[in-house]
Formats: C-alpha cells, structure tokens, sequence
C-alpha cells in the first residue's frame, strides 16, 4: 500500500470516529439518564391513545385584558393555553376527569415552573382545574 493511500485512510478513519463520537454519547446518555432528568417541562407525556398527559395550571386573574405573545387579547370568555414551544393558534382538545374542552395557543411563553401549559380563567373553570393539575391533552380533529 502507497504512503498516500494509507494516509487517506486514517483520514477517512478519524474523520468516521470523529463522526461517531457524538452518537455513542447520546446513546450512552440515554440509556443512562434518569425518567424525571430526560423529561423536560415542555416534553409531552404520550398515552398510547392519541393523547399526552401534561401539568396545567390557570393563568393568573391579572392576566385577562393584556395582550399575548400571538397578538390576542384575553377576554373572560378565552379558552386559550400558554405554551412555550406550540405555534400560536393551535387547536387542541384539553381533558380534565370526563371534561373535554376544545382550546387555542394564545400566548407564547415560559409557563410556570414544572407545568406545560398554563390555561386561561375561562378553559380552566369550563374543566373545573382548580391549582396545578395533570390533564390530558391532543391536537384537535384535523390538526397536525
């Protein structure tokens, strides 16, 4: 084998390790990270049937009449969610117990801490969500 064949090949070798380096650390992370350090805030839960779990919480009474991040103003009658990372006006379907309550992104930013979404006067009392609590979640009919 010529000297410069076999330095292309260890090129091409380190090249390929170097490739691989940060794979087998994000495998090597994964395996080793525990549940509750892997899940993010914003990280939906999935339940197998469509729908994610997630911590809500009502938004503060103050938050009514200002206007969001997407542009909208809150009315007592918006049945709207903060959310950090879903687009402004997304449709989702909210679950509290047996409620369903169909809702709308409004407003784009960091919710409080440990909870997903933060939902508004209105969509909290139609779900009787009174504090922090787990809800389940989908995107509605015909929305990706």
């Amino acid at each position: 084998m010529s000297l410069s064949v076999a330095q292309r090949s260890l090129a091409l070798a380190a090249v390929a390790l170097l490739a691989a380096t940060p794979a087998l650390v994000l495998a090597r992370n994964d395996r080793t990270a525990s549940p509750a350090a892997s899940t993010s805030p914003t990280s939906p839960t999935a339940t197998g049937d469509g729908w994610f779990e997630a911590l809500a919480a009502p938004l503060a009474p103050s938050a009514g009449g200002k206007r969001t991040a997407c542009g909208l103003v809150l009315e007592m009658g918006t049945l709207g969610v903060a959310h950090p990372v879903l687009p402004c006006g997304a449709r989702l379907v909210l679950a509290y117990g047996t409620v369903e309550a169909p809702a709308e992104v409004v407003d784009h930013r960091p919710v409080g801490a440990g909870t997903q979404f933060e939902l508004t006067q209105a969509l909290a009392a139609r779900l009787g969500l009174k504090g922090t609590q787990r809800v389940r979640w989908r995107y509605a009919a015909g929305v990706e």
